[in-house]
C-alpha cells in the first residue's frame, strides 16, 4: 500500500474534482462510484435539436478556484458564458411573471411590492441586529428584518429555487451563512451590502447574485465526463463501497468484490448513503457508525421537466434567466428556467427550451409523479403564466428521489458529528453537498478544498515521521 494513496467515494463533482487535483499532485487516488454514470445530479442530454439539464443549469462562478479547475481540465474552449440579454429575472405576483428590479430605483417602482414592503426596506438599517445566539430559520429572520409579505412573495420563491425547500424550516445559518454574517458584522443587510463590497472584493469571492454564470457547449455534463477521462482508470463506476476499517496505516476499503488499503478515504457521496456505510476505527467505531442520525436530513424529491415549444406558440419573449414561483401564487411547477435563452444551441431555430421543476419540500407528493403527470402539471401551469398554446414538440423529465439536502434548522448537530468523526478518524475526511453548500459552485469549491486537506495532511504526517 502507498501511504498517501486515497480512496474517494462518490463520482459526483465533488469527488471528481478532488480526484482531479490529487492526482494532479501527484497523488495515487481511486474513485469508487456505486452507480454507473459520474456527475450525481448533474445530468444533459441532447436530443431531436434540444438541449435538456436535469439538476443544475449553470455554475456560478463564486470563486477563482472554480475557474482555475477548468483551466486544470482544459475546458476553456468549451466554456459558455450566458447571454448578457438574458439577466432579466422575474418573480410570479398577481398570476404573472414580473421583471425583478435590477437596482434601488426599479426597486421602488416595482410593482412586485407593495408600499409597505419598500418601507420595510428602508426601515431594516434601523432594525437592531438579534444576539441572543437563537438559531432562526430564514423565514424568521426575514420577517424580523422586513416583513411577512417579504418571505411570501420573494424570500419563499427565491428558497424554492435553491433548495426546493421551506423558508420556515431552513436554518439561517446553515443554509444562508452570509445572511447571517452580514447581520453579525454589520447590523443589517443593507449596511452589509453597501459596506461590505470592500471585504468580498479582498477575498476573491463574489457574491452569488453577482457572479457570473456559466455552462459548455455541450451542457454540464461535459465537466464531469472530461474529469472522468481524465482519471482513467483511477475511477471505477458500478462498485459500491460497503465498509470502512481503519488500519495501523490507513484504511480498508471494502467493496462486493474486494478490499484494498489507502492511507486516506474522503467520503464525497450523499448523506443518506453515509447513513448506510459502516465505518470501524479502533476503539471509537461505535461513535463511527452514522446510521439513524445521517439518515434523518431531509432530501425531498424533485421532478425536472424539460419542454421544447415552437416559439410562435410561446406569447412570453422568454428573455431573462427564468421565473420563480411563490407558494402563495398557487401554482405546481416551483420555477422554470428559459434554457435557450441563456445558451446558444439549446433548441433548434424557432423553437424555446423550457426547464421546469415540480415537488421539493413544497409539494413533495408531486416529484414522483410518472413522467406523464408532471408533463401535464408543468403545462397547465405554463400555459397561464407564458401564454403557450399548443403542444410541446419536446418533453423529456427526470425524477430525482432524493435531490437536495436541506439544511434545516438543527442542521449543525450534523456538522458538528462529521467534524467529530473527522478528529477521530485519522485520514478519514468528509467533503460534498450535505457539509459545504449544495449549489454547483459550493461542491466545486468543497472538491477542491478536501483535496488541500488531504495533502496537507499527509506533508504533515511526513514531517513528523
Amino acid at each position: 500500500m502507498n501511504p498517501k494513496s486515497v480512496a474517494i467515494i462518490g463520482s459526483g463533482i465533488t469527488g471528481l474534482t478532488a480526484a482531479f487535483n490529487l492526482k494532479r499532485k501527484g497523488v495515487p487516488v481511486t474513485v469508487y462510484e456505486a452507480g454507473g454514470r459520474v456527475g450525481g445530479v448533474i445530468q444533459s442530454i441532447r436530443k431531436d435539436g434540444f438541449l435538456a439539464e436535469f439538476g443544475p443549469n449553470t455554475i456560478l462562478e463564486t470563486s477563482p478556484k472554480i475557474a482555475q479547475l477548468i483551466r486544470d481540465a482544459g475546458l476553456e474552449s468549451r466554456k459558455l458564458a450566458t447571454d448578457p440579454k438574458a439577466e432579466a429575472r422575474y418573480v410570479v405576483r398577481y398570476g404573472r411573471p414580473i421583471e425583478m428590479p435590477g437596482n434601488p430605483l426599479g426597486f421602488f417602482m416595482t410593482p412586485l411590492f407593495t408600499a409597505k414592503a419598500k418601507f420595510a426596506v428602508l426601515r431594516e438599517p434601523f432594525i437592531k441586529p438579534r444576539r441572543d445566539g437563537v438559531e432562526e430559520s430564514i423565514g424568521q429572520f426575514v420577517v424580523r428584518r422586513f416583513n411577512q409579505e417579504f418571505l411570501d412573495h420573494a424570500i419563499d420563491a427565491l428558497v424554492a429555487g435553491i433548495y426546493a425547500g421551506d423558508p420556515n424550516k431552513l436554518s439561517l445559518p446553515h443554509a444562508f451563512p452570509k445572511l447571517k454574517a452580514l447581520e453579525d458584522h454589520y447590523g443589517s443587510m443593507i449596511k452589509g451590502q453597501i459596506f461590505g463590497a470592500s471585504d468580498r472584493k479582498k477575498s476573491g469571492e463574489v457574491a452569488k447574485d453577482r457572479a457570473a454564470k456559466f455552462s459548455f457547449d455541450e451542457g454540464l455534463q461535459v465537466l464531469p465526463d472530461t474529469l472522468a477521462t481524465l482519471l482513467g482508470d483511477s475511477l471505477n463506476l458500478n462498485t459500491p463501497v460497503t465498509k470502512l476499517t481503519q488500519t495501523d496505516n490507513g484504511w480498508r476499503v471494502t467493496t462486493a468484490n474486494a478490499e484494498k488499503e489507502f492511507g486516506a478515504v474522503v467520503y464525497c457521496g450523499t448523506a443518506y448513503r453515509l447513513a448506510e456505510l459502516e465505518i470501524e476505527s479502533g476503539r471509537t467505531a461505535h461513535q463511527c457508525r452514522p446510521t439513524g442520525t445521517f439518515s434523518e436530513i431531509s432530501y425531498p424529491p424533485v421532478g425536472a421537466v424539460v419542454l421544447g415549444f415552437r416559439r410562435e406558440d410561446v406569447a412570453h419573449s422568454c428573455e431573462g434567466f427564468g421565473m420563480l414561483i411563490p407558494k402563495i401564487e398557487g401554482f405546481k411547477i416551483l420555477g422554470t428556467i428559459f434554457s435557450s435563452s441563456l445558451f446558444p444551441n439549446r433548441a433548434p431555430a424557432g423553437h424555446v427550451t423550457l426547464t421546469s421543476y415540480i415537488g421539493g419540500a413544497r409539494y413533495p407528493e408531486l416529484g414522483m409523479l410518472p413522467p406523464d403527470k408532471l408533463v401535464g402539471l408543468t403545462l397547465e401551469d405554463l400555459r397561464k403564466l407564458l401564454g403557450i398554446r399548443g403542444e410541446p414538440v419536446f418533453a423529456h423529465t427526470k425524477s430525482w428521489p432524493k435531490a437536495i439536502p436541506q439544511y434545516n434548522v438543527g442542521y449543525g448537530k450534523y456538522r458538528e458529528l462529521l467534524t467529530e468523526i473527522e478528529a477521530r478518524s485519522p485520514n478519514l475526511f468528509f467533503a460534498g453537498h450535505y457539509r459545504d453548500g449544495v449549489s454547483l459552485g459550493d461542491s466545486i469549491v468543497s472538491g477542491v478544498n478536501i483535496a488541500e486537506r488531504v495533502e496537507k495532511n499527509f506533508q504533515t504526517t511526513s514531517g513528523r515521521g
